[in-house]
């Protein structure tokens, strides 16, 4: 049996015709750069994550750039954020010129950390912290981070809140939507994700009518009116192609996220009964809506091997993330060093990811779970 990790081809024959006419639509028209199509879909998302507005963009990872410098985070200032997390999140803070203060993960849920904030902030001498400006908060594989803390502590501080919700949209906490908690919440529609598109995308949303005003200005290299520039953006539009698919795509996501959970569950019943308990460990579900964008198991030993024997026996799985950010060499700089964060740096060493997407079927998840026996028998 063969069970990838991702399978787009069997989520695309479900909406084809869909997308088939509302591409050819878009050929006709021309009209390929922003327009009506991203406009709709700017509502439609605003909309789904309970946010006044939304602006869409070129990536997810353009979305953390431009909340940043719609933020006026720049030069010298510092963010606080996870060491453990795709790239992008700290990537972004550094073409601002900013300087990522990392911070570890809490071991259940894998999000960072508000104790661990908290104590990065008290920890800062005074000089350094009047450059602290934001928290980026990332809700990793598709659960909220502990936001009620998160954004007690941004309060007390004077700090703007970024939420990286690229795999997490939809997900919730405390009932509050994932991207509707922060000043800012960023989102991608990277084919893989939850909710993808048909190459990069992504968008911005946000409560606040000023920031959205000026998201659309530097989302256009800062224009306005066009060609007249009173401060420096980039080029950060979304594509109507995308737009459209994506708004396809979002009927359907609610269908979609809840087979996705129904994997989830049925993962976790087939490994209890298969005795695995002890060997791997199942996502802990903190909040009342995971979306399980990853479905990632926590190997309590020869995870490396585990992973090797899967692929070979065709069994898509992948590690998410295998080097903690604070031990990349590109931030060696900062001066981090092996056992910094050591939550994150064991989770770098026994975690991996199955394949949950929601047209996976019940026979395909019995075999990974059996393959997952076979090994460690």
């Amino acid at each position: 049996m063969n069970v990838p990790l991702l399978d787009l081809k069997a989520q695309y024959q479900t909406i084809k015709d869909e997308c088939l006419e509302v591409t050819q639509e878009i050929y006709e028209s021309q009209y390929f750069i922003l327009g009506p199509y991203v406009e709709k879909l700017e509502k439609e998302i605003a909309e789904y994550c309970s946010a006044k507005y939304a602006v869409g963009v070129s990536s997810g990872t353009d979305a953390i750039l431009l909340s940043l410098m719609a933020a006026e985070i720049g030069h010298g200032d510092r963010v606080i954020t996870t060491s453990y997390t795709f790239f992008a999140t700290a990537g972004a803070v550094s073409r601002v010129g900013a300087i990522p203060v990392f911070v570890d993960i809490e071991p259940d849920t894998y999000n960072i950390s508000p104790a661990k904030i908290e104590a990065a902030i008290k920890e800062m001498p005074g000089s350094v912290r009047k450059t602290l400006k934001a928290i980026i908060p990332v809700h990793l594989y598709g659960q909220c981070a502990d936001m009620d803390r998160i954004i007690e502590l941004a309060k007390e501080n004077n700090l703007v809140v970024i939420e990286d919700a690229a795999q997490a949209i939809g997900s919730e906490y405390q009932e509050k939507r994932a991207g509707s908690l922060g000043d800012f919440g960023c989102f991608s529609f990277f084919p893989s994700k939850n909710l993808g598109g048909f190459g990069d995308g992504g968008i911005v949303t946000t409560s606040s009518k000023d920031q959205y005003e000026n998201l659309k200005i530097l989302r256009v290299h800062g224009g306005h009116p066009k060609y007249y520039h009173n401060q420096i953006g980039g080029n950060f539009r979304l594509d109507a192609l995308q737009a459209a698919i994506v708004s396809i795509k979002l009927k359907y996501l609610d269908q979609w996220t809840k087979a996705r959970q129904e994997n989830a569950q049925m993962y976790n019943s087939f490994i209890k009964e298969a005795g695995l308990s002890n060997k791997v460990t199942v996502p802990f579900e903190k909040e009342n809506r995971h979306i399980y964008n990853q479905f990632i198991l926590q190997v309590a030993d020869r995870r490396d091997e585990l992973k090797d024997f899967l692929i070979k026996n065709n069994v898509g799985c992948e590690i998410y993330y295998p080097v903690p950010l604070h031990l990349q060499k590109c931030f060696a700089d900062l001066g981090y060093s092996t056992g910094d964060f050591p939550v994150s740096e064991y989770a770098a060493e026994h975690i991996l990811a199955l394949p949950v997407y929601p047209e996976l079927r019940e026979e395909q998840i019995a075999y990974v779970v059996d393959q997952i026996k076979q090994f460690y028998a």
